[in-house]
């Protein structure tokens, strides 16, 4: 009898998906990933299509849109008994375990005046009821803090040798020594090492924060980035403020991710040494991009490339193949609970929105051309952040296999590209008469996910009739 599949998510916290060295980036070292990628399957065309922490989160863990979760903007809490990936693996017989960055507890109403500000956000423990099914847990709501970061667990679970600063509620509060993304990975390595010997399978989350800002890493992976030796992308504007801040962030950025690709090796080297590489899928992604000044703009909330792509590699068991696997699927944020629980030959709840790509990874069969892959993935910004370097508006856009993307604001079409022709996303095609044909299919497919989702915004609403007025 074939031993049930175990899965690790490795999430990364505003990594874009073209700052790898397997994607090409002269700037950054990604031995780790690198390997993921040529031994596994590589989403080439992976999406957040929302491409902010919580709506993203909330999408990731109940396979449910934005608009359809509850989790529509920054800091706007999962509902209570929201049914997640979690709960059906637990239902299963899985073993659950979530550490690091949650984001998903919000400004709940019941906490009053105290959810105010950051800061508490940063100190919150999270109750069992509020973890959304994970059983074991070592996490925190949002930090920011790379070298100062503090993480609760249940009464008794602070890892040897941390010192308690809080208990309260039967949960206690400590802080992780050095960076995060290193100690973070301590604690996973850690859980596994106690799973050595029994049989229960399990589904594991490491959600780190980094290369989020503030682009910082350990001295040690920073020294080997100046500002003045990055190479910026070409859609990065000679503007001196532009350039300076984006070298000068870029530095920290890819010595974030090369400590991440660090900690990549020491988990598959642990997956080995524990006999479990053959029966364990690691699965890699980002919650979304960051901008680094392409088009003037930065950081997140934005449709344009270097926000709402994002790297997506499945490796472990061996899959009937050895080549490469590079896939132009438009995997969506809605995708990735159902693809999980796939590969582990779960049932997909039918609550779940998204596609199950698990048989075009492990080799099973199931969709095998082009053709059976979704033409295009839906994107979307219900709920605006008003953070300064965002975007301030709600937009709604479609970005489609053959190379299209299409987004609007509300009452008025925003931005088209051919990515095909135009991959740095230079020049707009959104208003220009010659491209009206295009812009009326694009307006028609928009209007096809809308019902499609049940989107019932004001700007999905005026979409839907404007793709029926023709």
């Amino acid at each position: 009898m074939q031993r049930p599949k175990n899965v690790i998510w490795i999430v990364t916290d505003q990594m874009r998906a073209q700052t790898t060295g397997y994607a090409g980036d002269p700037n950054v070292s990604t031995p780790n990933l690198d390997r993921l990628a040529a031994e596994g399957v590589n989403f080439t065309r992976a999406v957040a299509g929302t491409p902010l922490c919580c709506p993203f989160r909330g999408a990731m863990v109940t396979g449910r849109y934005p608009h359809n979760n509850g989790v529509t903007g920054h800091r706007v809490p999962m509902p209570d008994g929201t049914r997640t990936v979690a709960h059906t693996f637990a239902d299963a017989g899985y073993a659950t375990c979530y550490i690091g960055k949650w984001h998903l507890d919000g400004d709940r109403p019941e906490l009053g005046d105290a959810v105010e500000g950051e800061q508490h956000h940063r100190v919150r423990m999270i109750p069992t009821e509020r973890r959304a099914g994970f059983q074991d847990w070592w996490a925190y709501e949002n930090n920011n803090r790379p070298f100062d970061c503090l993480v609760h667990t249940d009464e008794g679970r602070t890892p040897s040798g941390m010192q308690v600063l809080r208990a309260a509620d039967g949960m206690e509060q400590f802080r992780l020594p050095g960076y995060e993304a290193d100690a973070l990975t301590d604690i996973l390595l850690g859980w596994l090492d106690g799973r050595a010997g029994t049989e229960q399978p399990f589904f594991a989350v490491l959600s780190m924060q980094p290369p989020h800002n503030p682009y910082t890493a350990p001295a040690s992976a920073m020294a080997r980035h100046m500002p003045g030796d990055v190479r910026l992308r070409p859609n990065v504007p000679d503007i001196a403020k532009i350039t300076e801040r984006a070298r000068r962030d870029l530095a920290g950025y890819y010595a974030a991710i090369e400590q991440i690709d660090h900690n990549i090796g020491r988990i598959r080297s642990r997956l080995h040494g524990l006999g479990l590489e053959e029966d364990t899928y690691l699965v890699f992604f980002s919650d979304h991009g960051d901008l680094h000044g392409s088009h003037g703009q930065w950081r997140k909330t934005a449709p344009w490339e270097e926000a709402v792509r994002i790297p997506f590699l499945v490796g472990g068991p061996s899959r009937e193949h050895q080549d490469t696997c590079r896939l132009d699927a438009p995997l969506n944020h809605v995708d990735i609970a159902p693809t999980t629980l796939g590969l582990c030959g779960l049932s997909v709840p039918a609550e779940m929105e998204g596609i199950d790509y698990s048989r075009v990874i492990d080799g099973a069969g199931g969709p095998s051309s082009p053709t059976d892959y979704p033409e295009s993935a839906y994107l979307s910004l219900p709920l605006p952040t008003g953070h300064p370097s965002s975007v301030d508006l709600p937009w709604r856009g479609v970005v489609t296999r053959d190379g299209w993307k299409y987004v609007r604001l509300d009452g008025r079409p925003w931005l088209m590209f051919n990515l095909n022709d135009d991959p740095y996303e230079w020049v707009n095609l959104a208003h220009d008469p010659a491209h009206h044909a295009e812009r009326t299919e694009l307006e028609l497919l928009l209007r096809e996910w809308s019902l499609h989702t049940g989107d019932r915004s004001a700007l999905a609403r005026e979409t839907i009739h404007r793709g029926q007025g023709g």
